[in-house]
């Protein structure tokens, strides 16, 4: 196996629009943001703004820190930009990423059932979850998982419906890892899917996932529920 397959480029981009997008705003800002005020300047939901914060922590391009001033209660977290640095050697997150799934594959019974589990709980973490009190519609549903699948980094394309409705995925930000543990990756990204749409209660789910039907382009098949469909609405 060749260096370029097993580490990381060097200097690589921040991964992902919006990732890419809450960095900025934590360098426009030196003083430091909260969780709400970085979801607020880039329209993310308060979850999907604190997965990337807490990725960017890791990467080393943020630092968490607690705002001080004496203000009563608990104090609040705050993130800021840590300074650009060429890092100190390459990354290797390719070569975990193909261990650790080749590690799910071997030790679990059912690899992936609970690759499809993990993937929900992740989907539900994400998702951004309406009020008690309000129904959300099939194109409402649609749109919220397609944002989750945009901020991931699947870049969906437009609902085609035949008569059910596909979503199709022209981007795998985990390609390479897929095309040697299909039965894990996909089960993952299906499991994510099916949690977004069952946190917003939506009226459709995820019936399937079609990887790689074309070598950029995955396909996601939603089913209606019943009652939807025997009304005829959308």
């Amino acid at each position: 196996m060749s260096e370029r397959t097993l580490q990381d480029p060097v200097g690589a981009p921040v991964a992902g629009e919006s990732r890419a997008q809450v960095l900025d705003v934590l360098r426009a800002s030196p003083e430091g943001l909260g969780v709400r005020e970085i979801a607020e300047r880039t329209g993310l939901h308060a979850n999907t703004a604190r997965f990337h914060l807490d990725t960017l922590v890791k990467e080393g391009l943020a630092e968490r820190g607690t705002e001080g001033g004496g203000r009563p209660g608990r104090p609040r977290a705050v993130y800021r930009a840590v300074a650009s640095r060429m890092p100190a050697g390459r990354r290797s997150y390719r070569l975990l990423a193909r261990m650790l799934t080749g590690l799910v594959t071997e030790a679990l019974p059912q690899p992936a059932q609970s690759a499809v589990a993990a993937g929900e709980a992740w989907g539900r973490y994400l998702a951004d979850t309406p009020p008690p009190s309000r129904r959300v519609g099939h194109d409402e549903a649609v749109r919220r998982l397609t944002r989750v699948l945009t901020d991931v980094g699947f870049a969906p394309g437009s609902v085609q419906e035949r008569p059910d409705p596909v979503i199709p995925l022209h981007h795998c930000p985990f390609r390479e890892i897929a095309a040697e543990h299909r039965e894990v990756v996909c089960s993952l990204h299906l499991g994510l899917m099916r949690g977004v749409l069952k946190e917003v209660r939506a009226p459709v789910s995820v019936d399937r996932l079609e990887p790689f039907v074309e070598p950029s382009l995955c396909l996601a098949r939603l089913t209606r529920a019943q009652d939807e469909q025997a009304a005829g609405t959308v």
